[in-house]
């Protein structure tokens, strides 16, 4: 009843307000070595539009592949030496626009809002002068300047596999023993409930493993995406994730009572939420506030993080040691959950 009653409210809710093809308060840096009277109208045109939060304001051009491999922006709108003067003296003027590859869909969007600010300012300038004026932007793709859409599809759909997979796998796990009858001789036999947890995990881990070598060979040979990275930290941080999907179908199981119930949470309950609230489609800066604050108890979302940035941008370990230890905290957490939910006395 509650899959039946509920599940079409949250769909209408997710599918209403996060589904959106539209980026919003996306954060964007600055950089402006002439501080002059056009780039300050640029910038304020750029800070006043619906799509463009300005968060930071860069001193030198170095900053600009560390601000993003820190993740802190999606795009930088950087100027020209002597903005202004080149504009008004010789009629050209450029700037050049960097935006995050990782999602060609996003990073096109948002080159083509700023496109048409920067336009629209150019034409104010020239109905006020009557001269011909042009700002030439220069736009740069970092990380995927092909555009390839596998680039954003290949850690979204790791994330999605790999959660989905686990779960389901470990969540009918105690449930089938509760259904066959075999859970009786497990509970009156000397082990602890974490032996008999860990048991169960084990072989799903295994096989968790073969799954990941498996998306990994066909992300690099047939989808021809580069695993640009340490391959040895991307797999650390997919076996931690495996853990974290293994522990949430663990729990699962200790809450259901029939295989078929465990089924519909751990596919039905996991699909929408990752699909939509991990940033694997859409931005989760678009979403609405409370969406964006549900999002950070979703596994998916750090986990398709750290893989851009270890699989797709190549940036060293310590730029993602914030998803390693939330995806730590996660494991442990629903480890310890597990425990406690586990009945030693059958109903």
């Amino acid at each position: 009843m509650l899959i039946l009653l509920g599940m079409p409210i949250v769909q209408i809710i997710l599918f209403g307000f996060a589904i959106t093809t539209e980026v919003k308060d996306t954060r964007v840096a600055i950089y402006d070595p002439s501080k002059d009277v056009a780039t300050q109208r640029i910038i304020e045109q750029i800070q006043a539009s619906e799509y463009f939060d300005i968060d930071y304001v860069l001193i030198s051009p170095d900053e600009i592949n560390t601000i993003f491999q820190q993740s802190q922006t999606n795009l930088v709108i950087a100027f020209s030496e002597n903005f202004s003067d080149n504009l008004f003296h010789t009629g050209e003027a450029s700037i050049q626009l960097i935006a995050d590859g990782t999602d060609p869909n996003q990073a096109a969007t948002l080159i083509g809002y700023a496109t048409s600010i920067i336009s629209s300012y150019q034409q104010e300038l020239m109905q006020d002068y009557q001269i011909p004026m042009q700002i030439i932007p220069d736009i740069r793709m970092l990380y995927n300047p092909q555009m390839k859409s596998a680039f954003n599809f290949v850690p979204g759909v790791m994330g999605l596999i790999l959660m989905l997979i686990c779960a389901m796998m470990t969540s009918i796990s105690i449930v089938r023993e509760k259904e066959m009858g075999t859970m009786e001789v497990l509970l009156v036999s000397p082990l602890q409930p974490l032996y008999i947890i860990l048991a169960k995990t084990f072989p799903y881990f295994i096989l968790s493993i073969v799954n990941l070598v498996t998306i990994l060979f066909l992300s690099v040979f047939i989808l021809q995406v580069p695993i640009a990275g340490s391959l040895f930290w991307l797999i650390v941080v997919s076996l931690i994730f495996i853990l974290v999907a293994l522990s949430f179908g663990m729990f699962i199981s200790t809450k259901v009572n029939t295989q078929v119930a465990a089924m519909l949470v751990s596919g039905m309950g996991l699909m929408m939420p990752v699909m939509l609230l991990s940033g694997m489609i859409y931005p989760i800066e678009s979403m609405p506030h409370i969406l964006q604050w549900i999002s950070y108890v979703i596994p998916a979302r750090w986990y398709i993080e750290a893989v851009k940035k270890l699989m797709i941008q190549g940036v060293p370990v310590i730029y993602v040691l914030k998803e390693i230890i939330i995806l730590l905290g996660m494991a442990l957490f629903l480890l310890i959950v597990s425990l406690k939910s586990f009945k030693i006395r059958l109903s």
